[in-house]
């Protein structure tokens, strides 16, 4: 170190002041409203469209139609996913939602494979 005396007023300084870090996973960190999680698909309001297919730079989202009917199914590549949620803001009808969810870690790929209907 070049100068030890400028940092012994810096640790005087945080000693009386509480930690700036969260014990994770024991302490869950505050999620903000606007956090983009995990996407999760409302196939009520889907009508086919496929823009979030088109908006998606990873191409981490197929929408495939179920039988005769409008009934759609979304299938998410979640380890593709870059969470950028081009695809939440490009849905005419707002069938795609971004939640608080982030701890997608998994030891097999195929886990990461979600299809929601």
């Amino acid at each position: 170190m070049k100068h030890p005396g400028k940092i012994i007023p810096e640790i005087f300084a945080s000693l009386g002041k509480p930690a700036a870090t969260v014990k994770y996973p024991f302490e869950k960190a505050v999620v903000p409203s606007n956090f983009r999680g995990k996407i999760s698909f409302d196939a009520k309001n889907c009508i086919g469209c496929k823009m979030c297919m088109r908006d998606c730079p990873a191409k981490a989202i197929t929408i495939e139609k179920v039988g005769e009917e409008k009934i759609f199914r979304a299938t998410f590549a979640l380890d593709r996913c870059i969470f950028c949620a081009q695809c939440v803001d490009s849905c005419p009808r707002k069938a795609l939602k971004n939640t608080p969810e982030f701890e997608l870690a998994q030891y097999d790929r195929a886990k990461l494979q979600e299809t929601q209907e």
